[in-house]
């Protein structure tokens, strides 16, 4: 039975995901088997190449953005901070959000908090009173409030539920009383269960021009 000793790769060995045994050099499949080098086929090790390369810049890229991201809400916190001690009072109020710009009106930076939100038990009530509602009403009245149930609560998928299209039941003015209780339902199942901060990136040549967004998410680069 032979036996192998696992020798220490170069920096670059290790990159390529070289494994060296008893001076040859292998590499691990999808299994965890050694395979030896020259026995992967070319196209196999062009992509493991490639694939490695382009991971090893997004390795890179997403320790930078951390970075960025970190100095940025520090910047931002230390700025804020200023003038809380210089006015007594927060910016962005109870909610948060902020805008900041530059003097000259053509770069601007945006925070906004977004609540995270979860329904509670009520939901169901609500849904029952609104089915109650539709049943009622005569085919073909109101079919743009139907369907706007039907996307809020996603009837085809079970337990889903569209909270934009939920948020606009709010806000339509029907007098029906079982509607208003659902209405009152919908609002008591809603528990804010944390909050995420976007920061947002804008610039524009002149002050009289649309705003530019300034893309660091690479689907929308």
């Amino acid at each position: 039975m032979e036996v192998v000793f696992i020798e220490q790769p170069s920096a670059t060995e290790a990159a390529a995901g070289l494994v060296i045994a008893n001076g040859r050099s292998y590499i691990s499949d999808a299994k965890g088997n050694l395979v030896p080098i020259e026995n992967v086929r070319a196209e196999d090790k062009l992509q493991d190449e490639t694939v490695r390369k382009i991971m090893g810049f997004a390795r890179d890229l997403s320790a930078q953005i951390a970075r960025f991201r970190s100095h940025t809400v520090a910047d931002l916190g230390s700025f804020d901070a200023l003038l809380e001690q210089e006015y007594g009072s927060k910016i962005g109020g109870q909610k948060g959000n902020r805008t900041y710009q530059t003097f000259d009106g053509c770069l601007k930076v945006q925070v906004q908090v977004s609540d995270q939100i979860s329904f509670g038990p009520q939901l169901q009530i609500a849904k029952s009173l609104i089915d109650g509602c539709i049943m009622e009403w005569s085919e073909g009245s109101r079919d743009e409030i139907r369907a706007l149930v039907m996307r809020a609560f996603n009837t085809e998928k079970e337990g889903q539920i569209n909270k934009s299209d939920l948020f606009m039941l709010l806000r339509l003015d029907i007098r029906d009383e079982r509607w208003l209780r659902a209405m009152d339902a919908i609002r008591n199942s809603i528990t804010v269960t944390g909050s995420k901060e976007y920061v947002r990136f804008y610039e524009r040549d002149t002050p009289k021009d649309d705003w530019r967004a300034i893309t660091i998410d690479l689907a929308k680069a």
